[in-house]
């Protein structure tokens, strides 16, 4: 059978899982009575809250004596390693762009990434229902940015199609609204050319790596020469260029959504195999008796870290399963294993580990995979990784894209000006603007909540990391101190309302909480020990009005994201599988006087 290998690349959110899911239903992968919910290959919990897809999945459909391979990949640019690693199994690429928005700064990204690959690309205008869709002026911006990314003449003389996920239908025309998504996979198959049939000792690369209790580790890739069969002895070049042997026990075709069982899997197509036990991300599986390495997959660096110790709060063990520093370090050791942009160094004479990411939404997902699966621990500040590029202090510069009502860019470009960014470009669509600034990564911290409440709720905010260039200068952080409690035990409402002219709380009546807690946000710059326990001395006396009703004002609550954006130096999040809560580093007030006074004499 014939293959095309074809990845689906997009910006986040401009309908690629939704694509995916109509492709399998009119493929007639599921039966007729079948239920099929919405977004099908979004299958992690995670993905299916957040309407984005983090991990990298491939499927396959037949259309015409033809097996295409589908690898839907996530949006988001701080999952671009999954993006990276991917690509190189595929030999063409559709790109998806949505009809109205445009190419956004994760459409540019991802296509840079498959030009480099030289994947054949198909244009697929998505979201052709919107009323407001303007395909002539996106397919504009489509060649501009094709040029701008150094496209040689065959790159750019790629089919284009009009499409709506939504509704599973594609057209080569944009005022036609065609029937099904027969040809955009007649495009696949008369423009991407199948896989080059090269004969030899294997050669296959492990682009994805899954594990089941069952069978253990089980390595998915490509195969780029040769033939792999079941039981046949083979040798595992590693990244680092050790090498070992180990045998072939199963060998699994993609077909449909199912992995099924074959004797051998011929060169061009993908395939997932069992046997070799200590497999990463990157290996190649070889022939034992010519063992060549493929070249290794290039990832970009981490912008991001961020400290992860073990829980030493009153409230340790409490809620979690796995507690210790050492199930903390088996945990982040073993992610490394299968995400390729994450990096885990330990830190000198402490047990906390330094985790490097590609942004915070990386390391959020991360954390919040972790607390599902019981884990209990703390983390600190996020931090942006600096550089010295001509002997010069450089650190990370993201493009930020702001999409928002004409009549409130005003407040965005006020906001992104404080936190050091630079407008380099304005453009009005459809009663919207959409600035384009060049923004520290630092400065990204804690601005997304700016941005929200500068415009009400409408800014749609889009980023991505841009390249390195001389430090910008300082930028102030978070201006008002916090309101930290004082001892431990529950807080009563009779506390609270005395202190509700002091700042607001981020905890109602009833919470127990411990010494050292982040309770609230002061008014002022200053911190201040508060105490959130006090009740309300009980007498046989009544007054007329001395007990009317409290009336307190609702809670702040944080989301991961905006609770790591918001902790300063000195500071930390502590995550359990139920809570997350806000503490200072040194729980003690008279232990972070000490330590505040060594600080300011050394």
């Amino acid at each position: 059978m014939k293959i095309r290998n074809v990845a689906i690349i997009a910006h986040v959110d401009h309908g690629k899982t939704t694509l995916v899911d109509k492709l399998l239903i009119q493929s007639k992968i599921f039966r007729d009575n079948q239920e099929v919910r919405d977004c099908f290959l979004d299958s992690n919990d995670l993905e299916r809250e957040r309407g984005i897809t983090i991990l990298s999945k491939n499927i396959s459909i037949n259309y015409k004596g033809h097996k295409i391979n589908i690898i839907d990949t996530p949006g988001h640019s701080d999952f671009g390693g999954e993006v990276e690693r991917v690509l190189k199994m595929a030999d063409g690429a559709i790109l998806l762009v949505d009809s109205f928005e445009g190419a956004m700064p994760q459409t540019r990204f991802v296509l840079q990434k498959a030009l480099s690959f030289n994947l054949t690309p198909i244009l697929v205008i998505n979201k052709m229902d919107k009323p407001n869709r303007r395909p002539a002026e996106v397919l504009d911006e489509v060649y501009d940015l094709f040029i701008d990314l150094g496209a040689d003449d065959d790159q750019m003389e790629f089919p284009v199609l009009y499409a709506s996920s939504r509704f599973g239908w594609s057209s080569l025309l944009p005022d036609g609204e065609g029937t099904d998504l027969t040809p955009l996979l007649d495009a696949v198959i008369d423009s991407i050319p199948s896989p080059e049939e090269v004969e030899g000792p294997l050669q296959m690369q492990v682009t994805t790596v899954d594990y089941s209790d069952y069978v253990g580790r089980i390595a998915i890739g490509r195969i780029f020469r040769g033939t792999i069969r079941s039981g046949m002895p083979i040798a595992v070049l590693k990244r680092d260029g050790f090498s070992q042997r180990s045998t072939i026990k199963d060998v699994f075709l993609f077909e449909g959504l199912q992995r099924n069982k074959v004797s051998e899997v011929s060169c061009g197509d993908i395939c997932a195999v069992l046997g070799p036990e200590d497999i990463d991300i990157g290996d190649t599986i070889a022939d034992v008796d010519n063992p060549e390495p493929l070249p290794i997959i290039p990832v970009d660096e981490p912008t991001m870290s961020m400290t992860f110790s073990h829980n030493d709060s009153p409230f340790f063990g409490k809620e979690g399963r796995y507690v210790t520093g050492r199930h903390l370090r088996d945990r982040l050791f073993r992610e490394i294993k299968s995400d390729v942009a994450l990096h885990v160094e330990a830190t000198p004479g402490t047990e906390a580990l330094k985790v490097y990411g590609r942004g915070i939404l990386h390391l959020s997902i991360l954390i919040e995979t972790m607390r599902r699966e019981g884990y209990e621990f703390q983390v600190g500040q996020p931090h942006v990784i600096y550089k010295e590029i001509n002997n010069r202090k450089a650190e990370p510069i993201e493009l930020l894209i702001v999409d928002v009502p004409t009549d409130l860019s005003g407040r965005v470009i006020e906001v992104v000006g404080r936190k050091r960014g630079e407008l380099k470009k304005i453009d009005s669509i459809g009663g919207r603007s959409r600035l384009e600034f060049h923004i520290p990564a630092r400065g990204m911290i804690g601005l997304r909540n700016r941005l929200l409440n500068a415009t009400a709720g409408e800014a749609v905010i889009h980023h991505q990391f841009y390249q390195y260039e001389p430090f910008k200068g300082s930028i102030p952080h978070r201006q008002n101190g916090v309101l930290i409690s004082m001892q431990a035990g529950a807080a009563t409402a009779y506390a609270l309302d005395a202190l509700q002219a002091r700042g607001k709380f981020f905890i109602s009546p009833g919470d127990v909480v411990y010494e050292g807690q982040i309770v609230g946000e002061h008014n002022k710059e200053e911190d201040m020990v508060v105490n959130v326990q006090k009740a309300k001395k009980l007498t046989n006396m009544r007054a007329s009005g001395s007990d009317e009703a409290v009336k307190l004002s609702p809670p702040v609550t944080f989301s991961l994201e905006e609770a790591l954006e918001y902790i300063n130096e000195g500071e930390r999040v502590e995550i359990t599988p139920k809570s997350i809560r806000l503490r200072k580093k040194i729980l003690g007030e008279w232990e972070r006087r000490k330590a505040d006074r060594l600080e300011t004499v050394e």
